[in-house]
């Protein structure tokens, strides 16, 4: 079967990897000149973060997740499992109980344990959350990993090319474009996140850490060589613009609050981008006119796109349904 992708973003790489290792012939079409500017992934935090995510999110978002690590961890040698660490400050302890009360498979951590897990914050914090399964991967060698992938399958992927709404001798057409296609689904709607890159060099901090804050809870991802990701994703904005002045000064105080070491960062760079979202912040697989649409994937863009990709495959492919993530089946519609 011959598939056209539209979108090179880490759903629309995740669709074709799935799909070219099915048998399908794939083209991707991007309408950005490369990778680099193909869409908000570029900018994302990279959290396989399924139970903390429960804090928020629905249980189909952690085990949608589940599936995203095992998938990430046979493809993408960058992803590393080690777990991610909640803290809050004293004055904020309220929130890391709460944070307990809606989220699982973590144990509390205090005194010589906390210290022991990330030595270069011992004695900052009296307790923090320990969600030992969870994992983090750097999402621009993701992305750079399934387009090497996908042109290892056979796929052909075209950079600076609008994605035409027609097949044009595909026999499938899957739409991966994000909040672009909200003329096909007007329920989307835009959440921007917003980050900055720090260095760091004298901390060695070994997994990603969750500050909470009853107004701005932040996240902290390492990238290794003391390079550190600070992002927020919680800002219900359709704007494309740049980082503002007060979210780059609330993102290095939290830095700040966590270690002071990062009041003399060098930052290497800031960025911000849209996300879509359905108004239940699930994903969805749904089908509008020839298209395939994959979208919605809200703040958990690498974690859910493995978990899409192959449904949306064996949609395709073998005409299965899937309930959790489907409007409707179109099976039925066939039928009636």
């Amino acid at each position: 079967m011959r598939v056209r992708v539209i979108g090179a973003g880490v759903a629309g790489l995740s669709c074709a990897v799935e799909l070219a290792e099915r048998g399908a012939t794939v083209e991707v079409l991007e309408h950005a000149p490369s990778l680099e500017s193909a869409g908000c992934s570029w900018f994302a935090g990279g959290m396989l973060a399924p139970w903390c995510e429960l804090e928020s999110a629905t249980p189909l978002i952690a085990r949608l997740g589940l599936e995203g690590i095992a998938w990430w961890e046979r493809r993408f040698r960058g992803t590393v499992v080690n777990g991610t660490l909640v803290l809050a400050q004293q004055r904020d302890t309220a929130e890391l109980r709460q944070f307990g009360r809606r989220t699982s498979s973590f144990e509390t951590l205090e005194g010589a344990a906390l210290d022991a897990l990330e030595p270069d914050l011992a004695g900052r914090f009296a307790a923090g959350l320990y969600f030992r399964e969870e994992g983090h991967l750097d999402p621009r060698a993701a992305l750079a990993a399934l387009l090497a992938r996908s042109y290892e399958l056979g796929a052909t992927v075209r950079f600076g090319v609008a994605g035409e709404t027609g097949a044009h001798g595909a026999q499938e057409l899957i739409d991966c474009t994000g909040l672009a296609a909200r003329r096909a689904l007007p329920d989307l709607r835009g959440v921007r996140g917003e980050m900055l890159v720090l260095r760091a060099p004298e901390l060695r901090l070994q997994r990603p850490v969750r500050l909470l804050h009853p107004r701005l809870p932040v996240y902290l991802v390492p990238r290794g060589a003391g390079v550190y990701m600070v992002g927020a994703s919680m800002l219900e904005s359709d704007a494309q613009t740049r980082i503002s002045a007060r979210s780059l000064l609330e993102l290095l105080s939290a830095a700040y609050a966590l270690h002071p070491a990062f009041g003399e960062a060098e930052v290497l760079e800031t960025g911000s981008a849209v996300r879509a979202a359905f108004p239940d912040n699930l994903p969805r697989l749904r089908r509008v006119g020839a298209a395939l649409y994959v979208n919605g994937l809200y703040r958990h863009g690498f974690l859910l796109a493995p978990a899409l990709a192959r449904r949306a495959a064996l949609l395709v492919l073998e005409g299965q349904h899937f309930a959790e993530v489907m409007d409707e089946d179109p099976r039925q519609r066939r039928l009636a």
